[in-house]
């Protein structure tokens, strides 16, 4: 193992100049192709078959599926695919999933550096993209690439690397590909967790509230119709349903989230409205991420977001006769929790231990990966692993660099130790 985690120190340089590579071809929704193009041509150079898996263009239709961005058409999931020498014992399967999108960049203006330019200080590659989450492409090929150089004959199963789109908005990607047979006996989700073994995630929704007022010159229009003015009237209702969800979870805990204090929480991500000072607008709309209890299916969840926004407001001399619309927008992602006894989770907190000399940390997030498809739907044992990140989704994002490799020599343990390579 010394010598294992010597030769991903040796191709550290090589995994640096991947990951600025890689943050270096933007992609945000809609445009994830340069991106995957980088990453297939590294996959292709470790010798993984590449292939694109186009999106259906129906995918949007699936029930399990999030509410669509744009279209689909010319967009893709990269499956790249190993196949060993099967042991004697049979041939075994393990799935690597990641995803290529990110968000936007808001304010590159308060950024220390370029946002998609991948730059190194201290320790620190600063880019968006780079701690959130490409650096777990590049932690699970420097632990192949490793295996390679010095245990030749090491993969005796069937390795798949997936890399999806849309992870940040909807899980189509992942959906898409499950649906298309990309599954394996169990699937290590290589995203940032801090070196911690991720094993649940919440119930999420996104939602847009639509607050109709009445347009008119500003001097004669009526402020209590103004939709910007009423918007604060929801972001009370939402704070509200917020508090009410996690007193719920304070008198009856769901055990798989019960170290966390309030696992639910709502955001308001982003506010739209009006076109012209001198005018008050016709209508605002508020983008609103919302965490939900496991027992509300994403069906539920939108329909209690819209009565507690609808009973907050009845009141109102304006609203009470015109409600906001609440509309499911993104995510419709259910609630998942990874039995730990599992034996990938066993396997990947082994090779956590003897990596790094100390138990490995078993957590669910107050979010949610796409393991929710593998764990819930697809029969598919899944944990989430992966470096130490900052700031992710804010100003200057960034992954630590050391613990990519310390991430890439748990993954390297772990590939041997699934594949039974002794």
């Amino acid at each position: 193992m010394q010598d294992i985690d010597a030769a991903i120190r040796e191709r550290a340089q090589d995994g640096v100049h991947l990951l600025i590579d890689l943050v270096r071809s933007p992609s945000t929704i809609g445009r994830e192709a340069g991106a995957q193009e980088v990453l297939a041509l590294a996959l292709g150079e470790a010798g993984f078959a590449v292939e694109r898996l186009e999106l259906p263009l129906d995918i949007a239709d699936d029930p399990l599926a999030g509410v669509q961005q744009m279209p689909y058409e010319g967009r893709y999931d990269l499956v790249a695919r190993r196949r060993g020498t099967p042991a004697a014992g049979g041939r075994r399967s393990l799935l690597l999933n990641g995803y290529i999108d990110v968000v936007p960049v808001e304010d590159a203006g308060r950024w220390s550096v370029p946002p998609f330019a991948g730059v190194v200080k201290d320790g620190w590659m600063i880019g968006r993209g780079a701690g959130d989450m490409k650096c777990g492409f590049v932690a699970g090929l420097l632990a192949i690439e490793a295996l390679d150089a010095v245990r030749p004959g090491w993969l005796t199963g069937d390795l798949t690397l997936v890399s999806v789109i849309e992870a940040e908005a909807t899980g189509n990607g992942t959906l898409a590909a499950s649906r298309a047979g990309v599954l394996a006996d169990a699937a290590l989700l290589l995203v940032p967790t801090d070196l911690e073994v991720v094993l649940g995630g919440i119930g999420m929704v996104w939602v847009d509230v639509v607050v109709h007022g009445l347009a008119g010159r500003a001097g004669a229009a009526d402020p209590a119709t103004n939709p910007i003015l009423l918007a604060p009237l929801v972001i009370d209702a939402l704070a509200d349903l917020e508090d009410a969800m996690n007193a719920m979870h304070a008198a009856d805990p769901d055990p798989a989230f019960a170290a966390i204090d309030r696992p639910y929480t709502v955001n308001v991500g982003r506010f739209e409205s009006g076109l012209w000072p001198s005018s008050a607008p016709e209508a605002g709309r508020l983008c609103v991420r919302v965490g939900h209890p496991g027992q509300w299916s994403s069906d539920e969840a939108v329909e209690r977001i819209g009565a507690a926004v609808r009973t907050a407001t009845s009141g109102h001399p304006w609203l009470g006769d015109n409600p906001p619309e609440v509309k499911a927008a993104g995510f419709r992602a259910e609630r998942y929790a990874q039995d730990p006894a599992a034996p990938i989770v066993a396997a990947l907190a082994a090779a956590h231990r003897d990596a790094h000399g100390e138990p490995a940390a078993l957590t669910t997030i107050a979010s949610t990966t796409d393991a929710r498809y593998y764990v819930n739907r697809f029969g598919v044992p899944a944990a989430a692993y992966g470096p130490r990140v900052r700031n992710i989704h804010g100003v200057d994002e960034a992954v630590e660099l050391e613990s990519v490799l310390a991430s890439a020599s748990t993954i390297a343990r772990l590939l041997l130790t699934w594949f039974d390579a002794t």
